[in-house]
Order: structure tokens, then sequence, then C-alpha cells
């Protein structure tokens, strides 16, 4: 069965809601087009690179591990590792668009457009699609998000002369600080309130003990917390 378009498109419109992360994912990925073309990418290699990597922190560990001048084994593995966030995401996801009618090249194909802000979109609008075609939607989204990256990417090669130093840190911090605004939007169960209440409070306080490890070890402690008072509370 090929992609049903009326579903596709209404996937690539959500790209252009009033809550969309459009403007954040451009503002980023005019950073990455700037660092791509600072690192001697021509302009078809650095969009290849936004296609083939995608999902943001993947880019950067790719862009920053070709800096220090890194293997390409080792950029493979350091990409593969930051990338293997995306997998609770699928877990989660996946089973919510599984349909015994739809080809299982379409779940294969669109698990490359699986990233946080792909999938906070789905996950608040996978119940108005019907079960069927909820993975045409889904293709839709990954599609627009992916068109999104690559025109940021396109613009900030294009005028990586105008971005200085300051600027490109201040663009590639706008992505995550709208996923934590949506994560606080979509938070409608105790442990994802939590987990991010503990997050925010955890990172600084490790950060000064480990820097290096902060973002993870506070992810690991506020997660396991918020999961633990959640089935407290339930049970």
């Amino acid at each position: 069965m090929m992609i049903k378009k009326n579903f596709f498109f209404r996937g690539y419109r959500s790209i252009f809601t009033h809550d969309s992360p459009a403007i954040a994912l451009t503002c980023c990925f005019i950073a990455i087009g700037a660092l791509f073309k600072n690192l001697g990418f021509n302009i078809q290699e650095s969009i290849f690179s936004t296609v083939l990597t995608y999902a943001l922190p993947g880019s950067l560990v790719m862009a920053e591990s070709m800096l220090i001048g890194a293997s390409l084994l080792n950029i493979f593995l350091a990409v593969w590792i930051v990338n293997a966030r995306l997998y609770p995401m699928a877990v989660s996801l996946f089973p919510l668009m599984m349909h015994k009618s739809q080809p299982k090249w379409k779940y294969y194909f669109s698990c490359h457009f699986i990233a946080i802000s792909a999938w906070l979109i789905m996950k608040s609008n996978y119940k108005n699609i019907p079960k069927k075609h909820r993975i045409d939607y889904w293709i839709g989204i990954g599609s627009a998000t992916v068109s999104v990256s690559v025109i940021g990417t396109f613009l900030g090669f294009s005028f990586s002369e105008h971005l200085n130093k300051d600027v490109m840190l201040g663009l590639a911090i706008l992505n995550p600080v709208y996923f934590l605004c949506m994560m606080i939007g979509a938070s409608k169960t105790i442990p994802v309130t939590l987990s991010v209440l503990f997050g925010t409070i955890l990172g600084p306080i490790i950060f000064l003990l480990s820097p290096e490890w902060s973002i993870l070890i506070a992810g690991i402690i506020g997660g396991t917390l918020a999961y633990l008072v959640g089935e407290h509370s339930v049970s």
C-alpha cells in the first residue's frame, strides 16, 4: 500500500500550526549550517549530513567530532550513542501506529523521523487520526520537520559570515528551550511532570560536580525518582 496522500499532507501541514517547532528547528539548523561551512563542508555535503543525521544533537556531535579530528569510526559511534536516546520514543510511539493492513517498509522507513519535535506533534494528535492511517500521517510530520531542517541548514550555510559565535550559540539553544516548554505543556501525568521538574532542579546542581556528565546523571536520577513517585501514587 502506498502512502495515503490526504493523511500525509495533513501531517505535513502540522508544521504550520501555532505550536509548531518550525521556527525553533530552523534557527537551530541555521547554526548547524554555519558550523558545517566553517568545517569546510560544501552545500551538498551540509544538506546531506542534515538529512542523514537529522536529529540536532547527533548533528552537533558529528560536527564537534570532526572539528577535533576524530576518526570516522569514532564519529559513527558517537552519533550512534547520542541518538540511542531516541529508542524509548520509538518504543512508545510505534505501537500507536501499527496496523496489519500497512506494509512493514513504512515503519522501517519512518524510523528515521524519530526526534522529539516530530514525536511531540504525533503524540498530541494521533487520537484524531484513524489508526490505519497514522503511519501516513507520521511520515508527513517527519517529512515536514526534515524539510525545515534542510531549509535552516541552507540558510545557515549561505549567511554564515554574518553569524558570530554568540549568535550561533543562541540559535542552537533555542530548540532545547522549545522542547522544554512543549514537554511542560504536554505534561498530563505525575511522572512526566516530575521528571521535567527534577531534571530542571538536578541539572544545574550536578553540573557543578560533573559538567561532562550532568545532563545524563540528572536525567537518570530525575526520571527514576519521577517513575517511583508515579508508581507509588498509583498503588
